[in-house]
């Protein structure tokens, strides 16, 4: 019987993917919204007191 079992290395520094953009599909709606809400000018949004 072996003292240890063989298998990945447990010295990954990282559980997840470094970026949330690794989990969402090519085909996912979200990228609809992200593409409507890149395009919005929030710039020339005036605030209202």
């Amino acid at each position: 019987m072996k003292r240890f079992v063989v298998g990945r290395s447990r010295e990954q520094s990282t559980l997840f993917p470094e970026v949330l953009e690794d989990y969402i599909a090519e085909d996912n709606l979200i990228r609809v919204i992200d593409v409507f809400t890149d395009e919005l000018d929030l710039n020339s949004l005036e605030t209202v007191n």
